[in-house]
């Protein structure tokens, strides 16, 4: 055996030790090497054949191997070649001494590259096992996320019931079809088989596709109340149908038609400037919100707690499946102060009395008067709560229901009278003669008259000293009046008296100051809103200079001149006239105020917050019976009894306004106060005014009515007045339900319980249902 230098050992041959030392030996074969010094005298030939009869010497042989016999045959190995190869080998190419030193080295640096390219090995596997077996739930679930959409559930509204429970505004299920707008853009065939089922043309589905207020991502619905054979021919044949489901919604229902229509109000898709203010309260476009009314005032407490569902999509956003993940929570009910039949009384014989106006000839003034539009309102004076509202020309509430369609919302607009305001609190009306409460308590309570002060209207007309122009103002029928005081004056209805009153406050501004009348007017609530829980109120304008400037400063256009104030104004408005508008509830609300002793109350329509589920107030929410006082007229010593003598006579004494209107009535069981009011509008009709309260001894209602362009007081609005004293007599209105319960079903076909019959043959022709128009 002969000693051999350590890199023989990468040779793999069969090795043994001598006197501690490293040998080499072949197996069974003769060795070609001879020596220490041999090993640079083999020929790179000879080295070759050897290798080729062993074991693979591995890397750092073969390599040498191709190192000699590329010397051998070029001579000498390139510079460039051998740096290249030193740098990446880590080693010495030069000569064998040099092998033997690098020997050692080399084979460490072959075991740590060994070492880290298993590390990076294992890395790699512990990555994948880390991805695929401990990330792997979380990657499904965001797979799963990009499958699933989630859709928001609109909650059923609460009901609107009356004080009495029953139901104004209801909710009714209904099937409703919907369609995928992907699938229809794939499969343009689908909306020609549905528009064949449903009956309805291929624009009307395409246009519904159109409607940018539904998600782009959720189903739109394109048909509702579908007959549930329609319904099962759809899921018997799906395949004829990819995109298209069925879905039962909840949509209002109004049992009554249209009884108290602009009072309930409507709901209507959110616009962007509401969805600017409301996106933090969770409302999205497409969201249906109370857009007039009641359905506006209690959108919060009406509108509920949205669900939430759960679609599931194919890839090509087909959906294949669909669960609820939350219920929706359904919203309170609000229970209202009005009585529906008195509603529904009120708004017949308002229709009614405005028909006959339109078909009467009056041979006195020559003419048919137009009535284009009219209110009623019936309060109690006691606490505020409205009894009853109606506006006439009415309209169904019904049309508002799945969207309005352009040619309904084309009719309510050409309507004459304009049905969607509400005429008792959106639209002001020179008050006439009914504005005398006003005038007579400022007189009284400022001292500048007494109940004994009396005017001699000797000739029926008033003219303004020392004045130029149009001086002289008339009574209404240019009749003298004769020495009357304040009593006699509001009896007989007498201008004169009151031309007088505004004249004097106007001279005598030092002592009585320039507002006197404009002052009682504000105690009186008239020229503010009421501040009743009903949108779009108007405040309506007590004529002053102050108010002229306001109008000339934010309506130039309109109110041109520069604002004056004289004499002559004064005298018109000390009998409502001139510039003077209020509404028919701030006149109703003045008229309580003076029927309770001087108490005024802000008027109301919600009185109770309900849970849908017990039908009992919700605890969350104040109970809304409570009364709220807005102001206080106080009356000098003696005033009050004044002026309540003064009203009662009006329909009392045979020399009254509104006698004649109550003929018949038992005065002596209801004593009755009211004032009429002939309005001069520039029109050839004058508005027409009733407004009355009652029992004078113990008052329980307010009735008012306020007809446009209808004639005299007391043969326009008086009869209405009448009508609604005979029913109110024989069906006293009691106090608010302690407990408003929903019915089962809205969808009653006489829903009304029955009443009493009104006192009397009534002044208007009844109907069974309020007419529309």
């Amino acid at each position: 055996m002969v000693e051999l230098d350590p890199p023989c050992r990468r040779l793999k041959w069969p090795v043994c030790e001598v006197h501690s030392s490293v040998v080499c030996a072949p197996v069974k074969r003769p060795s070609i090497f001879r020596g220490s010094k041999s090993l640079g005298k083999v020929s790179a030939r000879q080295i070759k054949a050897q290798h080729s009869r062993r074991p693979s010497p591995g890397l750092f042989g073969a390599l040498r191997a191709s190192s000699t016999e590329t010397s051998q045959k070029s001579g000498s190995i390139s510079v460039k070649v051998r740096k290249t190869l030193e740098t990446v080998l880590g080693l010495s190419l030069g000569s064998s001494g040099s092998r033997k030193k690098a020997g050692p080295r080399i084979g460490l640096r072959i075991t740590v590259i060994g070492v880290i390219a298993g590390l990076l090995f294992s890395s790699m596997l512990v990555r994948l096992w880390y991805l695929q077996v401990l990330n792997a739930p979380q990657y499904q679930r965001a797979a799963t996320i990009n499958q699933i959409r989630t859709f928001e559930i609109p909650a059923p509204r609460g009901l609107i019931l009356d004080r009495n429970g029953i139901v104004l505004a209801g909710n009714t299920i209904s099937e409703q079809v919907t369609l995928s707008r992907s699938q229809a853009a794939q499969d343009p065939n689908v909306v020609t088989r549905l528009s064949a089922l449903l009956d309805e043309p291929v624009s009307q589905i395409n246009q519904a596709l159109q409607n940018n207020l539904v998600s782009s991502l959720a189903p739109v619905p394109v048909a509702s109340n579908v007959p549930s054979s329609v319904i099962g021919y759809i899921e018997e044949h799906a395949s004829l149908f990819p995109g298209v489901q069925a879905q039962a919604v909840t949509e209002r229902v109004y049992p009554l038609g249209n009884l108290a229509g602009q009072i309930l109000g409507y709901v209507g898709p959110v616009t962007a400037k509401e969805l600017t203010q409301l996106k933090s309260k969770g409302y999205k476009q497409g969201d249906l919100i109370g857009q007039a009314g009641i359905e506006e005032s209690y959108e919060a407490e009406l509108r509920g707690t949205p669900g939430v569902e759960k679609v599931a999509v194919d890839s090509h956003g087909n959906i294949v499946q669909s669960w609820i993940q939350k219920e929706p929570v359904p919203g309170d009910n609000i229970e209202l102060s009005i009585d529906a039949n008195l509603q529904s009384y009120a708004q017949t014989v308002l229709a009614n009395q405005i028909q006959t106006l339109r078909t009467t000839y009056d041979p006195y003034d020559k003419r048919y008067d137009p009535a284009p539009d009219g209110a009623v309102v019936v309060e109690d004076p006691n606490n505020g709560q409205i009894l009853a509202m109606a506006s006439y020309p009415y309209y169904d509430p019904t049309v508002w229901v799945g969207g309005i369609s352009q040619s309904a919302w084309q009719t309510l607009q050409s309507t004459p009278g304009n049905p969607l305001l509400n005429h008792a609190i959106q639209v002001g009306f020179t008050p006439g003669s009914t504005f005398k409460l006003i005038t007579g308590t400022a007189a009284l309570n400022s001292g500048l008259i007494t109940p004994n002060t009396y005017i001699d209207d000797a000739t029926g007309t008033f003219t303004i000293p020392h004045c130029t122009g149009l001086c002289t103002f008339h009574d209404d029928d240019s009749s003298a009046g004769g020495e009357v005081n304040i009593v006699k004056a509001i009896t007989i209805s007498d201008d004169v008296f009151f031309y007088t009153l505004g004249y004097d406050f106007f001279v005598q501004q030092p002592k009585y100051g320039p507002t006197p009348i404009q002052d009682t007017a504000s105690r009186y609530g008239l020229g503010a809103p009421t501040g009743i829980d009903l949108p779009g109120e108007t405040a309506g304008i007590v004529d002053s200079l102050a108010s002229r400037k306001f109008l000339h400063d934010h309506y130039p256009s309109a109110f041109p001149n520069p604002p004056t104030w004289y004499a002559g104004d004064q005298v018109q408005l000390a009998f409502g006239q001139g510039q003077t508008l209020v509404t028919p509830l701030q006149l109703t609300n003045a008229y309580a105020t003076l029927a309770n002793g001087g108490t005024r109350y802000t008027p109301k329509m919600g009185v109770k917050i309900l849970n849908p589920s017990t039908c009992l107030p919700d605890s969350s929410y104040a109970n809304l019976t409570k009364t709220q006082v807005a102001g206080h007229v106080s009356y000098s010593p003696g005033t009050w009894q004044v002026l309540l003598q003064s009203f009662s006579d009006v329909i009392q004494s045979p020399n009254g306004t509104g006698y004649g209107a109550f003929t018949g009535f038992p005065l002596g069981q209801v004593p009755l106060a009211g004032k009429t009011g002939t309005a001069q509008t520039g029109h050839l009709s004058p508005n027409s005014l009733f407004v009355s309260f009652g029992p004078t001894n113990a008052p329980r209602y307010v009735v008012a009515t306020v007809i446009d362009q209808a004639g005299y007081g007391a043969d326009g609005a008086a009869p209405v007045v009448r009508d609604m004293w005979n029913y109110l007599v024989t069906n006293p209105i009691g106090g608010v339900k302690p407990e408003a319960c929903s019915p089962s079903s809205t969808n009653q076909s006489n829903p009304l319980p029955p009443t009493n019959p009104a006192l009397g043959a009534p002044t208007t022709t009844s109907t069974t249902q309020p007419p529309t128009g």
